[in-house]
Parts: structure tokens; C-alpha cells; sequence
């Protein structure tokens, strides 16, 4: 008796690549998610380029992909642009999971907080045009678990150089909330350097005591 034909191996998809918010719970094929990270790329570019109002079929065309694929992904520029935020949202968090994992293992808190500020205003500084058209089209920045995850991994951190004498008690992880929405993106590296020092050492006890003092 022959055996019975073997089934082609099916391509092994990362379980995290696996989701789609226009979909679900139900999982995408390997080209589907190839293509839906393409549609991403092109949208933050083209968004880049040439602002909120780039055509839809003019990322289609960037992603080389067909209108109606894109369409099947993101039904709405503002589903499109969500997911844009969405993707940039979660390697900030996943940024700051990884900083409170070094201070749970004896990194200085405080220089975690700077670095993080630091890659933060510079991250938004590269997206702020995808930002712009997220709050024109009124896309939501933060899932409501990333910003669980984030305030989770700030409060540690926080906690941290409070307790190592760096930090005044005083400051909240809605304080660094608004270092990241308030930064000048908009201006020159320098300029942006500048802010930040400035914006950091008011968290810090020493300049509070130094101000305390005059």
C-alpha cells in the first residue's frame, strides 16, 4: 500500500507576530504578516514624508502591496495610524521593562531614567510626524496594557532611585509621561539635549536642595 503524500511544512510564525487587531483573535498566515509589517514600514514613512494626509493607495503602492490588502489589514487611516503608534508604544515599554529588569540586578536607577528619557525624546523626535497624524485622526497612543506595563516598570524604577537618594519623593510616573509629550521634538538635537537636562534635574534631590538653599 503507498504511503499517504506528506503535507508541505507550513511556515512557523512567532506567536507575537500572530495577532491582528482588524482580525481579533484569529490568527494570520506567515504572508499576511509579512505583509501587514510591510504596510507598517510604509506607512510610518510615507506619514514621515509627506504628512497626515498621504492617500491610503500611496502606502499600498510603498508597501507594494494592492489597495485592497491594505485595506483588509487597516480598514481606516486611523486603524492604520493606531497601529503605527501601537508598534512604536511597544518598543518604548519593552525599553522600560528591560531598564527595571537592570535595576532589579543593581543598575544605578537614576542613569536608567536618563537613558531612557534621552532614547524616548529622540524616538519621538523620529516619529513625532506619525504622532501629529495619530492625534489629528484621534488614534489612541498607549494600548491599555502597554500603559499598565509601563507604569508597572516606571513605579519600579522610581522606587529605586528614590530609595538610592537620587530621585525627590515628589515625582510620579505621570511626571515622566509628561517629559515624553511635552519634549521639542520639533527642534535641533542640541536644543532638545538642553530641555532634557534642564527637565531632569528638577526631579533630582540634589537640585532641590540646592534651590532649597538660595
Amino acid at each position: 500500500m503507498d504511503a499517504a503524500p506528506r503535507t508541505p511544512a507550513r511556515e512557523v510564525v512567532p506567536l507575537a507576530d500572530l495577532e491582528d487587531p482588524m482580525a481579533g483573535s484569529r490568527p494570520l498566515r506567515a504572508d499576511a504578516v509579512r505583509n501587514r509589517t510591510k504596510i507598517l514600514a510604509a506607512a510610518r514613512e510615507q506619514i514621515t514624508r509627506h504628512g497626515p494626509d498621504v492617500p491610503m493607495d500611496a502606502i499600498a503602492e510603498a508597501a507594494g502591496v494592492a489597495v485592497g490588502t491594505l485595506y483588509r489589514h487597516f480598514p481606516t487611516k486611523t486603524d492604520l495610524v493606531g497601529a503605527v503608534i501601537a508598534e512604536h508604544s511597544e518598543i518604548i515599554t519593552g525599553e522600560i521593562e528591560a531598564a527595571a529588569a537592570r535595576v532589579g540586578e543593581g543598575s544605578r536607577a537614576m542613569a536608567e531614567i536618563t537613558r531612557l528619557a534621552e532614547r524616548t525624546v529622540e524616538a519621538s523626535a523620529r516619529d513625532r510626524s506619525v504622532k501629529a497624524a495619530a492625534q489629528t485622526l484621534g488614534a489612541a497612543h498607549w494600548t491599555e496594557q502597554q500603559e499598565e506595563r509601563f507604569r508597572g516598570a516606571m513605579e519600579r524604577i522610581i522606587a529605586a532611585a528614590v530609595s538610592d537618594g537620587d530621585l525627590h519623593p515628589d515625582v510620579t510616573v505621570d511626571d515622566f509621561l509628561m517629559l515624553i509629550l511635552t519634549a521639542p521634538t520639533d527642534q535641533e538635537p542640541a536644543v532638545r539635549d538642553r530641555w532634557l537636562t534642564l527637565f531632569l534635574a528638577g526631579f533630582t534631590v540634589q537640585s532641590r536642595e540646592r534651590n532649597a538653599g538660595d
